[in-house]
């Protein structure tokens, strides 16, 4: 069974993300550059619209397409035009406004005046016949709820039986940030017109999207030359960082790991983590717990080297690893903090997850060799802020942490973001549903932490890892669906995620 996200993480999807209000202020001179206009490229995104709703639903005879009064309401306009011309019957329903028309979208209305299409009011009763529903109600320029009619035809639509479209967004979704304060279409199928939006992969997106698809209208060549601050991961992005072994390597060249947590009755949390750091490749694993852990963990993993925590194990420790993973398990007892004050001082490559997070958050400091791997309830609690308002703009609230707390943040979710206090920012577009559920973030501590072990920097670890971790779960869904997966099943699958060049 193929999980809905990974039929979208197709090679037509870019990896290239930009903002959608700077798309919007530089699409004229896109236009331009490109030997087009902006009417231009409205009849390009109507008509490779027209042609993603043939492909998808060959069999619709009866289309209603809702316009807005701007761009994206002309782009409905286009569609309907040459669904008209090929001989599909067309509603058309329009929101008037108070201001006329953008240029473009009064060249596209009048275009459907002239071939004879009737335009429709908000008010007026819906066609029960019709069978695919062409969303051009309200694009990236949303900054709020939608208001009245908007929210009632969004409403409307999504109790309508017909499959639904949006064109660029889902109206009501907003683009920056992927949140949603009110009405949104649920769309089926989602095109994004010129470049892929940051509210598209994140948030709230993968509730509305849909499966998701791209038309850059043209514009891949002046895309090529734009500057990209943000970038889309999923699985063909792993051979960037992930090539084969050289065939006389080492275990001492694959890094030594020490993980450190998993006090009085939390074995769990840190089984997970070492095993998934030994299963991304790691050449050496070493483990501080609590002594009731050390006979299940070498039981259920005998290629781990399980210690006692104390603090001579903690210093020894520290001194033979290549990088340091603490939190999985880890509690907030004196025996936790003791161990994190042993080691938040070194200077070597760290991963803090769990409850080091939560101790960070109470005793705050700043260094630039760490990764951590919040989520929004412990992102909340290290910016001392609601889980809310975290949530309403992920990549701004990635942004803060690493302001506040220096080197590469993780903040998990679906649409995971990786953000490094020097600007750098990726979206994970893998993994499913069936990742919520306990462990999957002691899973991921594991992997970034035994990549970091094979040299990758912080921030390379930290998107690898996340895309890993994500995939090793869509390979999973394929075969058992979404429902019932668990961060252990991981395990076994993690080896193929990380050997990309195994197809």
């Amino acid at each position: 069974m193929a999980n809905q996200r990974e039929e979208q993480n197709t090679p037509s999807l870019p990896h290239s993300v930009f903002a959608a209000d700077w798309i919007r202020s530089a699409e004229a001179q896109a236009a331009q550059e490109s030997g087009t206009t902006l009417y231009g490229l409205m009849q390009r995104a109507g008509l490779a619209a027209f042609e993603l709703a043939r492909r998808h639903y060959p069999h619709s005879r009866h289309w209603l397409v809702l316009c807005g009064h701007g761009n994206n309401g002309g782009d409905g306009y286009v569609v309907a035009t040459l669904a008209r011309a090929a001989g599909l019957r067309v509603t058309l329903i329009a929101v008037p406004g108070q201001r006329p028309l953008p240029p473009e979208a009064q060249q596209a209305q009048a275009a459907w005046q002239a071939a004879g299409g009737e335009i429709h009011a908000p008010e007026d009763d819906w066609p029960e016949e019709g069978d695919l529903i062409i969303d051009g109600l309200l694009g990236t320029g949303l900054s709020a709820a939608p208001r009245a009619p908007y929210d009632r035809l969004i409403e409307q639509a999504n109790r309508h039986p017909a499959s639904r479209i949006a064109l660029d967004i889902p109206s009501g979704l907003l683009a920056e940030s992927g949140q949603t304060p009110g009405s949104v279409i649920r769309a089926d199928h989602t095109l994004a017109f010129i470049a892929l939006k940051p509210g598209l992969l994140t948030g709230q997106a993968r509730d509305w999207v849909g499966q998701l698809h791209h038309s850059a209208l043209g514009l891949e060549e002046w895309l090529q030359k734009q500057r990209v601050t943000l970038t889309r991961l999923d699985a063909s992005s792993l051979t960037r960082w992930l090539t084969p072994r050289r065939p006389c390597s080492h275990k001492g060249e694959h890094g030594r790991l020490l993980v450190v947590g998993g006090d009085h009755g939390f074995a769990g949390a840190i089984r997970m983590a070492s095993e998934a750091a030994l299963r991304s490749g790691a050449g050496l694993v070493r483990v501080l717990t609590h002594k009731e852990n050390i006979a299940p963990l070498l039981t259920a993993r005998p290629e781990l080297m399980v210690q006692e925590l104390d603090d001579e194990a903690l210093a020894a420790g520290e001194e033979w690893a290549d990088v340091l993973v603490i939190g999985p398990g880890l509690g907030q007892s004196a025996w936790s903090k003791n161990a994190l004050a042993a080691l938040r001082g070194s200077d070597k490559p760290m991963l803090w997850d769990a409850d080091a997070l939560n101790l960070l958050a109470k005793a705050p400091d700043k260094r630039q060799n760490r990764v951590l791997t919040p989520h929004p309830g412990e992102a909340a609690r290290l910016l001392g802020c609601s889980v809310k308002e975290v949530e309403s703009d992920r990549l701004l609230s990635a942004k803060k942490l690493t302001e506040c707390y220096g080197g590469v943040v993780v903040l998990k979710g679906a649409g995971t973001i990786i953000a490094s206090e020097s600007g750098e920012r990726a979206i994970a577009d893998v993994g499913n549903a069936g990742m919520a559920s306990g462990g999957m973030g002691d899973i991921l501590s594991g992997i970034i932490g035994g990549l970091l072990g094979q040299q990758l920097s912080p921030f390379d670890a930290a998107c690898a890892g996340c895309v890993v971790h994500g995939h090793a779960a869509d390979l999973i869904a394929r075969r058992q669906g979404t429902r019932g997966l668990l961060a252990t099943d991981l395990l076994p699958v993690i080896a193929q995620s990380v050997n990309p060049e195994l197809k």
